[in-house]
């Protein structure tokens, strides 16, 4: 298809995604950026957030943190530290995870471990919104 591009997802434990698609929109760590067909070569590092890209005109969401996307030759390559779609986010868990990571800054008495803490809440407020658009009709 002359108006589409591969996009794959991998992690070190699995491939996430290898799907045809018309736009890939990802967090890099400077800003999102966004590829459409025949973008030209670039690469870039991941930071935490919503991955999205359009398949027969609906958004599908798949949250990553941490790694690398590759852009080259009609295909967008992502490698990311973490990849799950939005179908796959536990959400009672994700929750969880967000109020333990409130608790632990609130607490933290040294500036590593609010670091670590605030990194934590990122990831999991991440993958809340993750998951709702995922459940939403594709506007997120």
């Amino acid at each position: 298809m002359a108006n589409t591009l591969k996009l794959e997802i991998v992690t070190p434990d699995r491939k996430v995604l290898s799907e045809e698609v018309e736009y890939v929109g990802a967090p890099g760590t400077l800003g999102e950026f966004g590829v459409l067909p025949s973008h030209v070569p670039f690469l870039s590092a991941l930071g935490v957030g919503n991955l999205y890209f359009k398949q027969n005109g609906k958004a599908h969401y798949v949250f990553v943190a941490g790694g690398f996307a590759e852009v080259s030759n009609n295909q967008v390559t992502i490698l990311a530290e973490v990849a799950e779609k939005a179908t796959e986010i536990d959400h009672d868990r994700a929750h969880k995870a967000k109020a333990r990571a409130e608790e632990r800054t609130a607490a933290a008495k040294e500036k590593i471990d609010a670091a670590r803490n605030q990194a934590a809440l990122r990831r999991a407020v991440a993958r809340i919104n993750c998951a709702a658009c995922g459940k939403s009709a594709g506007t997120c």
